[in-house]
């Protein structure tokens, strides 16, 4: 299944990256309906998984339709990895809701966020390439292929990006995500093409290479695969507001429309429709608030509707708000 999620030719495969609070069931459908090829659920705590918190399975629930979602987990115990892949891979844990399997296992190597950084995850796993190593054969023991996310290093001298790519891979990581920027850096400047090429670089044709950060139209994922050679771009912060981005890469240039202001109000409302019926009114509404600002970003009025959303307190506020 991986290897025909790449292996298109017609246009540059493009993926949603996980975000917490995001990436979503009702989101990836969203994306999936607009040409994404693959998408990456929110980060998942394997320890959470362990203990069978009923939260952590409803992050990892796939919905009917959704584009081929691979289950992201987190944590730096290979042992507790393996046990936490092995049940996304045998749906064995309650609140387990998969329309259909995962593709594969993503482990977080990436995320720059101090909690998960001081707590030994995320992209503090890249102090210790042999350990990435460890966590990328525990999980292998669930019998789904096996992805690696990571960024270009910790800080800007200690770039090793393609030191963990090859220990991961020599570990059996299938494909490896690279984020071309360091923890420190966050997400800005703009994103290192040369880290990213370097990691395709390193590595055997056999292993798929996704480049990450800054794409957000197709010419710059155009850029991005002609400059590194890799394999597929994922796209992360844009899409939050511009789903549209993964059909203009799918389009490949012919017969793309930008979306206009009724499309992104009304896809904006649609999706929070989706998020209410999916986590309840109470809950739906208060995630949707942010939401909803992305998509209204840069349009006329923007500020006070957003101003008058984030003041809403139910699903009808927030569409008499939108004017659904």
């Amino acid at each position: 299944m991986i290897n025909k999620i790449f292996n298109n030719t017609n246009s540059i495969p493009a993926f949603l990256a996980p975000m917490a609070g995001f990436t979503d069931a009702p989101f990836r459908l969203l994306c999936t309906k607009l040409g994404c090829r693959m998408s990456v659920s929110e980060m998942i705590s394997a320890k959470a998984m362990v203990y069978r918190d009923k939260k952590t399975a409803t992050l990892a629930k796939i919905a009917e339709g959704e584009a081929p979602v691979s289950i992201q987990l987190f944590g730096h115990e290979a042992d507790v990895m393996a046990e936490a892949a092995c049940m996304v891979a045998e749906s064995s844990f309650e609140g387990c809701d998969f329309a259909k399997p995962p593709v594969a296992i993503d482990i977080n190597m990436g995320c720059p966020v101090k909690k998960i950084y001081s707590s030994g995850d995320g992209s503090a796993l890249m102090r210790d390439p042999e350990l990435c190593a460890r966590l990328v054969e525990g999980a292998k023991k669930c019998g789904l292929p096996v992805t690696v996310k990571i960024r270009a290093g910790i800080t800007a001298q200690t770039k090793n990006a393609v030191e963990v790519a090859k220990a991961c891979t020599e570990a059996g990581a299938s494909a490896v995500c690279v984020h071309g920027r360091t923890r420190e850096q966050m997400y800005a400047p703009g994103v290192d093409l040369d880290i990213i090429a370097a990691v395709r670089d390193a590595l055997p044709e056999s292993i798929y290479v996704i480049g990450n950060g800054d794409v957000k139209d197709l010419k710059s994922a155009k850029r991005m695969v002609d400059y590194t050679g890799c394999n597929a771009v994922m796209i992360g912060r844009e899409a939050l507001g511009n789903p549209w981005a993964f059909a203009e890469i799918a389009s490949n240039g012919e017969n793309y429309y930008p979306p206009t202001t009724e499309d992104r109000i009304e896809t904006a409302a649609a999706l929070i429709r989706a998020v209410c019926s999916e986590k309840g009114e109470f809950a739906g509404v208060r995630e949707s608030r942010g939401r909803a600002a992305h998509f209204i970003k840069g349009l006329r009025g923007a500020a006070e509707i957003r101003a008058a959303i984030n003041q809403a307190e139910s699903l009808q506020e927030i569409m008499d708000i939108l004017k659904i």
